[in-house]
């Protein structure tokens, strides 16, 4: 993507503004931390009087900032509904279409249309006008929910997906600006902590409302129409609450269009789609040494070499954090289906201590760590809760009690938690007091911020899905060779308790599938092992500093 500077010299006042209210110069290296810190202080205490102005200036009372937040709010739940709404119907939705080859898609493919999309998000929130560009990526999101809902067949479902994930990044993308823009930094740690709690609460509500769905008469279609219902009450906020916010108001259409790095855009999502088509279909579709498996990691190989050619001369600036949610809110309930025989919403309740602990943690690092100004220590210890609570799991089996697995669950919340946000609070005070980037950087940052973590959602379903798919079918057929299973059958048992090698099998053979089963569901918690360890060394190479983002009680 193109992160030089935005085409116009002139960023409009509510930009300036966002963070920094003074004109950073260059600071020579004998220049002390004191003073460093009384200027950030006073650059950002300058800019609480500069941010209600604007508020004002925009119209933007009381009421209407309320009506914004809590549509900001409302619209990051509905993100994370749809990111985990399809972790309970896919059974359901395996029955009426089958191509089972086709169901890690369904998962899959809304966070792959958002990461495809996010860092051209980024910059577009840095071009176009922030409500009127939230206000389409919603109509997109609402399409491409429409499309799941009416979708015949396997294929329309996954296109849909796709459609609503890229509209999702943008809506989500948008809410996080629209809080950058119309709050100040004391108050931005609060506001951005509540995205992140919107969040966790669609992503609680997500496998519940899709698996009451899927058990009600009104099927499971209605776990993506419910997202239309909620828009048309939401739709006047966004045109008649929300402020016009212009970051180049001297831009015309054509020079807008002209500064999104369209190449970059398709060869980034090419080289996701390629890479999910290879592990997806890989081993259990197609051989690993099968020419089209081969062709998908050479032609991914290529993609990333020609992206990052025609990125070689880009600027940008770049902040990242780190998720390892999405295998525990996918496996966890399919772990209590298969070993207690749990519904739907029987398995996805079993999620709640997993997605409250983060929540509250989350909550609980958006009110803390402004306090204290350091970032560092949440991370590093972040890195070892996730890692300590990964490899809890990893030793997982169809006889752990469940109070154990809640118990390992809930340590790999608190990891998840305390590190999953904190980058929406530390990022936009790093950006702004840099000299080399700016507050008109903001809006690519935050890009940053949502690519690592949608990427991060796209790599762990993705590979996650591979290893379970793979290594539960050479478990069972391993475990089951003598008894004549023909390998549709096993791969059928892979799917879901409802397959009938499951239901018509006896006691004996029955256990021996959910021992197999259960043992490759554990594999899949080496990734957030992984993903725990990377985080900690990360967060050993970050500066141990302190950033004045004191946090103080917003309101319009």
């Amino acid at each position: 993507m193109d992160y030089a500077k935005n085409p116009s010299d002139s960023s409009s006042p509510e930009t300036q503004s966002t963070i920094s209210g003074h004109n950073s110069k260059e600071q020579s290296p004998s220049d002390n931390d004191s003073s460093l810190r009384n200027l950030e202080k006073n650059s950002l205490e300058s800019t609480e009087e500069v941010v209600t102005d604007v508020r004002k200036a925009k119209g933007v009372s009381t009421w209407k900032w309320v009506l914004t937040l809590i549509t900001v709010y409302v619209t990051g739940a509905l993100y994370g509904l749809d990111t985990t709404v399809a972790a309970d119907v896919q059974g359901t939705v395996l029955e009426q279409f089958g191509e089972p080859e086709k169901l890690a898609w369904i998962g899959v493919g809304f966070p792959l249309g958002s990461v495809a999309v996010i860092l051209s998000m980024g910059k577009a929130y840095g071009i176009f006008d922030v409500k009127w560009l939230f206000f389409a990526t919603a109509v997109m999101f609402e399409v491409g929910s429409a499309i799941c809902g009416a979708a015949p067949n396997m294929n329309a479902l996954i296109i849909g997906r796709v459609i609503a994930g890229a509209g999702g990044a943008g809506i989500y993308l948008g809410g996080l600006n629209i809080l950058s823009l119309l709050s100040s930094p004391r108050e931005r740690p609060l506001y951005i902590a509540g995205t992140g709690v919107s969040w966790g609460v669609g992503t609680i509500l997500g496998p519940i409302i899709g698996g009451a769905f899927a058990e009600s008469s009104a099927t499971w279609r209605w776990a993506f129409y419910i997202n239309l219902v909620i828009f048309a009450v939401t739709c006047p906020v966004y045109i008649f609450a929300i402020p016009s916010l212009d970051p180049q108001p001297t831009l015309k259409l054509f020079q807008r269009l002209a500064a999104v790095d369209w190449l970059g855009t398709v060869l980034n999502a090419a080289i996701y789609a390629v890479w999910v088509l290879a592990l997806t279909f890989g081993g259990a579709e197609w051989a690993w040494d099968d020419g089209r498996t081969i062709a998908c990691f050479v032609t991914c190989g290529v993609l990333i070499i020609l992206f990052g050619l025609q990125q070689r001369f880009k600027h940008f600036a770049t902040a990242c954090t780190t998720t390892t949610i999405f295998a525990p809110v996918y496996y966890i309930p399919l772990f209590f289906q298969f070993t207690r025989d749990d519904g739907a919403i029987s398995a996805a309740v079993r999620l709640l201590p997993f997605i409250c602990v983060t929540i509250f943690c989350i909550m609980f690092n958006g009110t803390l760590m402004p306090k204290f100004g350091y970032y560092q220590p949440w991370y590093i210890f972040g890195g070892i809760m996730i890692t300590i609570g990964g490899a809890l799991m990893f030793t997982v089996d169809s006889t752990t009690a469940t109070s154990k697995v809640y118990g390992y669950s809930v340590i790999l919340a608190i990891g998840t938690g305390v590190a999953n946000q904190a980058a929406y609070s530390v990022t936009p005070v790093k950006v702004a007091m840099d000299p080399r980037f700016g507050p008109q950087m903001i809006p690519d940052a935050i890009g940053f911020i949502n690519m690592a973590q949608i990427g991060a959602a796209v790599h762990a379903l993705a590979i996650s899905g591979t290893v379970f798919q793979n290594l539960a079918f050479q478990y069972l057929q391993s475990a089951l060779a003598g008894y004549g299973y023909t390998d549709a059958q096993l791969h059928g048992a892979i799917a879901g308790t409802q397959s009938q090698l499951l239901a018509q099998a006896t006691d004996a053979v029955r256990a021996l599938a959910l021992e197999a089963i259960v043992k490759a569901m554990s594999r899949v918690y080496i990734l957030v092992i992984v993903a725990g360890g990377v985080l900690l060394l990360s967060s050993l190479g970050m500066k141990t500093e302190k950033l004045f983002m004191e946090m103080s009680a917003g309101g319009a």
